[in-house]
């Protein structure tokens, strides 16, 4: 295996070289200390690859959360390593994770967290904004991506006019403008009635075909995490199940933590 850089602008160049894309190795983390410290995650081994397109499945206060927040490097492990697209993550400091997490990781919330006053396609281009101007380039690019979720027609329309199906697929290309090598899906579907949730899982199955990023779905709906090909299920604070669903062609992996 190649070895593991520690910049955030390398990090495109090593998820070439090495298909695991997000890695956590003994991962823990504890809130609070002394007699009041609270272990929220338990020694937590997960590697996600380019091409996966897993469901994090498990109970309300399981950590699923919790562990989807140090993937997405809004939060730290309390020890163990995390390695995002080959990029060490667990010594960066702030402005280098944000770098980093601005490079390769897409986001699709379940309440879209889109910005009403501004236009569908400012809303795709916001996380290139965040980082630096957007190009024509950019723009043509978001454009792309609007007509991928059939949403061309509405590129100049105030993300608040939209409907909530319309606001998630605005979602989706968004969380796609940046060319992530990993998007983190909160509960992308729970917000719909079951006609929208279904194209938008539906979009995203279709984004993972495209453009090759690699999917963790963190989601409550078993029809959902049933049209997954990998489940990772935990139950506190553990990963109890990670395996290919059931009717794969491929074997089975099973890893209990």
């Amino acid at each position: 295996m190649a070895k593991v850089t520690n910049t955030p602008e390398a990090a495109s160049t090593r998820a070439d070289a090495d298909d695991v894309v997000l890695r956590l190795n003994h991962v823990d983390k504890v809130y609070g200390h002394g007699e009041t410290a609270t272990r929220v995650l338990h020694g937590i081994n997960l590697e996600l690859k380019q091409g996966d397109f897993a469901a994090l499945i498990g109970p309300s206060g399981s950590g699923k959360s919790t562990l989807l927040n140090i993937l997405g490097l809004l939060d730290r492990p309390t020890s163990g390593m995390l390695e995002v697209a080959g990029v060490d993550a667990s010594s960066l400091d702030d402005d280098a994770r944000t770098r980093l997490r601005g490079r390769t990781l897409g986001f699709i919330f379940q309440f879209h967290h889109l910005l009403p006053a501004f236009s569908v396609l400012e809303n795709v281009l916001m996380p290139v904004r965040i980082e630096r101007r957007p190009t024509a380039a950019d723009t043509a690019y978001a454009m792309e991506l609007l007509s991928e979720v059939g949403l061309t027609d509405k590129a100049q329309r105030k993300a608040g006019e939209l409907s909530g199906g319309q606001a998630q697929r605005v979602a989706i290309a968004r969380a796609l403008c940046v060319k992530p090598a990993v998007v983190l899906a909160d509960e992308p579907t729970g917000n719909l009635d079951t006609e929208s949730s279904d194209n938008a899982f539906a979009l995203m199955q279709q984004a993972h075909r495209v453009h090759g990023c690699a999917f963790l779905v963190v989601t409550h709906d078993p029809r959902i995490a049933g049209r997954c090909r990998r489940v990772v299920e935990m139950i506190d604070g553990r990963i109890v199940r990670d395996g290919l669903q059931v009717g794969s062609s491929n074997n089975v992996d099973q890893r209990d933590a």
